[in-house]
């Protein structure tokens, strides 16, 4: 092994086994929706739902994007196995 590698072993090996708390806040952002919500069904919580499904939603389209060409040959090769094949 070269001495880059290992150095980037190591950092790797650092990162992953070394924890760092963050303060999170996830009680008090359920505490506050939940509250908003029982007041007003139409006020924080849903545009706080829409923004978390939002967020979650991005990452899936970037893969996607970045990977489509190997996605549409893929499934391409899928979906002519499948008509290929006979159906008794």
């Amino acid at each position: 092994m070269n001495k880059q590698f290992k150095y980037i072993l190591v950092i790797a090996a650092l990162l992953i086994f070394c924890q760092l708390q963050a303060p999170a806040q996830c009680a008090m952002c359920k505490q506050a929706a939940a509250t908003s919500m029982r007041s007003n069904p139409h006020s924080m919580a849903r545009s706080l739902n829409s923004g978390i499904l939002y967020l979650m939603a991005v990452p899936y389209f970037l893969i996607a994007f970045i990977f489509r060409k190997q996605l549409y040959v893929f499934f391409r090769k899928v979906f002519r196995k499948s008509v290929e094949q006979p159906v008794d």
